[in-house]
């Protein structure tokens, strides 16, 4: 069963972990250019998470050693940040979580390096274009497969692979939460949706294959064919009034 907020004051305050996860997401975004290492942007974010009185929701989180995820071109996700230097027509994925206050949000966002071929290009928008158009199928009373069946309906009419082996997630006052939200599947099917049910829905798109392997540092999630991957996430919660994305700076309700 999905774990819901239980009271307006909840919601009010993962508003405010997102807002923060929103900031540190802009400033990340204006330094990712060639020549800047994943170390620098983890270490931006830990300064600026702390600063503004909350933690890295990663850092320390079943022993991840860095406060974001720094994900690179075959890199589906958890990419450790270290001395890898960006180049130009690498794409990168950048997830980071806050808790604040009792509560935890979590987004990610694909980016260009530079300039990239055209086609990382229409990955990375279609990643994001699956969230949005995923977004718009949540109602009250809906099911989460009704997200995902539109997600993998326009992410394999564009020739993308859509990840299956890992998915979206409940978060609030625990980081990882009920219910999974996948990417791909049916309408009508999953988690219904109540009022209060907060979620990250992060679709995960490849060039290729959908198949993933971990990687030696039992962490980082690649492609087993070494295409590029993207990934786009927002924290989400069911309102009365409709889904409202909780870590962007404004609130954003549908």
């Amino acid at each position: 069963m999905p774990v819901v907020l239980k009271s307006s004051a909840d919601l009010e305050r993962m508003r405010a972990a997102g807002v923060v996860a929103a900031s540190v997401h802009e400033r990340l975004r204006g330094m990712v250019e060639p020549g800047i290492t994943t170390r620098e942007l983890d270490a931006v974010a830990y300064e600026m998470i702390s600063a503004a009185g909350g933690s890295p929701s990663f850092l320390n989180y079943r022993g991840y050693p860095a406060s974001i995820c720094t994900s690179v071109n075959d890199e589906i996700l958890h990419g450790i940040p270290g001395d890898r230097v960006l180049q130009d027509g690498d794409i990168l994925s950048l997830d980071l979580g806050v808790y604040l206050d009792g509560f935890h949000a979590d987004t990610a966002v694909t980016l260009p390096v530079g300039t990239v071929e055209q086609r990382l290009m229409e990955l990375i928008e279609t990643t994001e274009e699956c969230f949005w158009v995923g977004f718009r199928a949540l109602t009250v009373g809906g099911r989460i497969g009704d997200a995902a069946s539109v997600i993998q309906q326009l992410a394999e009419s564009r020739g993308f692979g859509v990840v299956r082996d890992y998915a979206g997630h409940g978060v609030g006052r625990r980081m990882h939460e009920e219910p999974s939200v996948p990417n791909y599947g049916r309408a009508g099917t999953g988690t219904k949706l109540r009022v209060g049910t907060t979620f990250a829905l992060e679709p995960m798109l490849t060039l290729g294959s959908y198949e993933t392997r971990v990687l030696p540092d039992n962490w980082t999630v690649v492609t087993v064919d070494g295409s590029a991957a993207a990934h786009y996430e927002h924290t989400v919660a069911i309102t009365e009034q409709g889904p409202e994305i909780l870590t962007a700076a404004t609130a954003n309700v549908i």
